[in-house]
């Protein structure tokens, strides 16, 4: 196989480290915690906190980290309400 070839299978089978939209809400409300408190949390604006979990702009790499893990975390803690997304695929 050439390494053409393999970059774009990893590129086409790469898993995104964030949920869809409705799932981050799901968890961040089953904690019932605010965008206010994620963003303090983070250190962002709520503003720029929404605009994360609805999917209209994406963190940059250290928040996004840090993103993804709170959401790991309360998947963990909210099984139910982490239904429809495969935690166990992303690290």
């Amino acid at each position: 196989m050439s390494d053409l070839v393999r970059a774009v299978d990893a590129l086409v089978t790469r898993v995104h480290p964030l949920p869809p939209p409705e799932i981050r809400a799901r968890l961040r409300k089953a904690d019932d915690l605010t965008q206010e408190d994620v963003a303090r949390a983070l250190g962002i604006t709520r503003v720029a906190f929404n605009r994360w979990e609805v999917g209209a702009a994406k963190p940059r790499p250290r928040h996004l980290a840090a993103y993804a893990h709170f959401l790991r975390r309360l998947a963990a803690k909210h099984p139910d309400a982490a239904i429809g997304y495969d935690f166990t695929k992303v690290s």
